[in-house]
């Protein structure tokens, strides 16, 4: 324990040292994720201090010599309007899909606890998220424990399965914006396929008509609908469009950030226990994969 303690430690100081922002992390047996911000084009060498730091500290006290980490660390670029919820969900459920504990708040070595207690560790800086889940700072905590904990376990799929090229997470006009500042070195062989998807466009035009002609409304009725068919159409529009959080609630009326934000969580809730509606909704994303491609 006094070992993932020393390496929290180096989390500590690097933020004074390399001005960053942990938004959550969990540490594993054999490996450990990090949700980082940083202004500056330093996370080489932020990842270098830690990881060095914490092997030369494994080192002296295991008398011991060479690398602790095998290869280079693994870093993704990612579109936070879009996914830093679901990806600090993700991280804190880790020591739960590995089995190692029934609830997520049972597991000491992550950020979790800080999430859903109104006191946190000094280390991670809570509120972009819990903003993200509610406009008031008093109930977050409660909405967050309950985004993550009544997550389907057999229904929620990896935020990580749409990362482009191995190295960036979000929509399209996230990815191209980043493809100008990232080194190609960063990026996979399989850019090449990615590349073609980006030139494949869906726009939100196109969600609307087929859920008007599938449920037999006017898109009128859409933007002015409530629950299952307003938060579909919300779901289906941020997955296959270029559209940000902002743009898709003035679509809708001047919906806030986080209402846009809390969208999906409501329609994966009511999915894990209405296979009706799951079964619809997987018939409805065949039809958009189709129109994308």
């Amino acid at each position: 324990k006094s070992d993932y303690q020393r390496f929290r430690s180096y989390l500590e100081s690097a933020i004074d040292k390399y001005d960053y922002r942990l938004h959550a992390y969990v540490l594993m047996g054999n490996h450990y994720h990090l949700l980082i911000e940083t202004g500056k084009a330093n996370l080489n060498k932020l990842m270098h201090y830690i990881n060095g730091s914490y092997t030369n500290y494994i080192n002296r006290s295991k008398d011991r010599s060479g690398h602790l980490f095998q290869g280079r660390y693994k870093a993704i670029l990612i579109d936070r309007d879009n996914y830093l919820l679901e990806l600090s969900r993700y991280i804190h459920l880790n020591p739960v899909r590995a089995g190692i504990v029934e609830r997520p708040q049972d597991y000491p070595l992550s950020s979790y606890s800080s999430f859903i207690k109104k006191k946190g560790e000094k280390i991670v800086y809570r509120d972009l998220i819990w903003a993200m889940i509610s406009k008031k700072v008093t109930e977050a905590p409660i909405k967050y424990r309950g985004f993550v904990e009544n997550a389907p376990a057999d229904g929620l799929e990896s935020p990580l399965r749409n990362v482009y090229g191995g190295s960036i997470l979000g929509n399209k006009s996230f990815i191209k914006e980043s493809l100008g500042r990232l080194n190609d070195s960063l990026l996979r062989r399989d850019e090449v396929s990615h590349r073609r998807e980006l030139r494949s466009s869906i726009e939100a035009k196109d969600i609307m008509d087929i859920l008007v002609e599938h449920f037999g409304v006017s898109t009128d009725d859409l933007i002015r609908a409530r629950g299952d068919l307003r938060n579909a159409t919300i779901y289906f529009i941020k997955k296959y469009t270029e559209m940000t959080n902002r743009q898709i609630g003035e679509l809708f009326g001047d919906l806030s950030y986080s209402a846009i934000s809390q969208v999906q969580r409501r329609l994966f809730d009511k999915v894990s226990k209405d296979k009706s509606l799951r079964k619809e909704l997987e018939k409805l994303d065949k039809t958009m994969s189709h129109v994308k491609g």
